[in-house]
């Protein structure tokens, strides 16, 4: 089997229906289930007897030490941790705890682990570690995309506990000579993305009439990467990559914040009709600090050695992703709570 941590997010819960689609190895998920893991976006694998979710801590170590002397599993993959700049600036100290700590005591947990097994077993072993982008830091808007030797320049409490906890598995890997591989993907979206993120929220807010939230002048440049592509990549890594490396994953599609909500309304517009078009909601809001200006990343690597190329358009992906959420209400009913309205009046409505 394959123990993925953080399996009830966005990114994890899609690896794992993926995963199941295509694989028979089985899946055991350990997730905390905190404000962004849904347990309902695994309700059509709840039942397969090759899915097992595990509610836990990853900075648990008993708990780890139990998962992997009962699982013995052959992969781990590592989604689980906090990923919203916003929140990290009101509260950097979960991102600390979850991406430094928690990485931390993963991997040492695993490393004890390793030591106990047959050399076989040993041998085939690896452990995958999910990172992003924005490691790399801003980059200027004529500069070349940022490749795997790009040096670190994080600038917010996420993104440097993000940058940290790469370090740690990279130093594992020369130190211990862990069994890792590390990806470093670009802005993703898809199905089943907690509305917190600029895609959702947008949609939602749009589809209800509320004001359309963007940050500054609207023009911040992300590479977009449609989801179903970054498990691909996934996949592909956790299969062939060699161990010690690092593999960027990117959409081939940059964009500016503004673009993006432009053609969520753009797409609406044409499946739900308004009387009044809904690019009239934009709203822009005062800047987020240290609001990093571009994000792109060179996939080359990840093509050579792999063969790996995202499948999506963005626009193509976008369409994928609005229809959706048109189609699920439910799902959006269940994670709007009172909670995620309270964390809405906290990020905007004092800007």
């Amino acid at each position: 089997m394959i123990l993925v941590t953080g399996g009830a997010g966005f990114i994890g819960s899609n690896f794992i229906l993926d995963w199941l689609a295509g694989e028979t190895t089985p899946v055991v998920n350990l997730d905390k289930l905190t404000y962004a893991g849904n347990a309902d976006n695994l309700a059509a694998v709840a039942a397969d007897p090759r899915y097992c979710f595990v509610h836990g801590d990853i900075n648990d170590r008993a708990l780890i030490d139990n998962l992997l002397r009962e699982h013995r599993p052959r992969a781990i993959v590592h989604f689980a941790a906090e990923s919203h700049v916003d929140r990290s600036i009101h509260g950097p100290a979960d991102f600390v705890q979850t991406n430094v700590v928690g990485t931390f005591t993963l991997l040492e947990a695993t490393r004890a682990w390793l030591a106990t097994i047959p050399e076989a077993e040993r041998a085939r072993f690896r452990f995958l570690h999910v990172s992003t982008d924005e490691v790399y830091g801003s980059l200027s808007a004529d500069s070349a995309p940022a490749t795997e030797t790009f040096a670190y320049a994080p600038s917010s409490p996420y993104s440097a506990s993000k940058a940290a906890s790469d370090h740690l598995v990279r130093a594992y890997c020369c130190t211990y000579q862990f069994p890792a591989l590390i990806t470093n993907c670009s802005n993703n979206y898809g199905p089943r993305q907690f509305p917190e993120k600029l895609i959702p929220l947008v949609t939602l807010n749009a589809l209800n009439g509320k004001p359309l939230p963007v940050y500054g002048d609207g023009l911040n440049v992300r590479d977009w990467l449609y989801v179903g592509d970054h498990c691909s990549a996934l996949r592909a890594v956790l299969a062939r990559g060699r161990i010690g490396e690092t593999y960027n994953v990117g959409g081939n599609s940059e964009k500016t914040n503004l673009d993006v909500v432009k053609t969520i309304c753009a797409i609406l517009d044409e499946l739900r009709p308004t009387a009044k078009p809904r690019i009239s909601l934009l709203t822009f809001v005062k800047d987020r600090p240290g609001h990093d200006r571009r994000y792109a990343l060179d996939a080359g690597k990840l093509a050579r050695e792999l063969g790996w190329q995202p499948q999506e358009r963005f626009e193509s992906g976008m369409r994928k992703t609005i229809a959706w959420y048109l189609d699920n209400p439910q799902w959006i009913e269940n994670v709007v709570s009172g909670s995620y309205r309270n964390w809405l009046a906290t990020n905007y409505e004092q800007r």
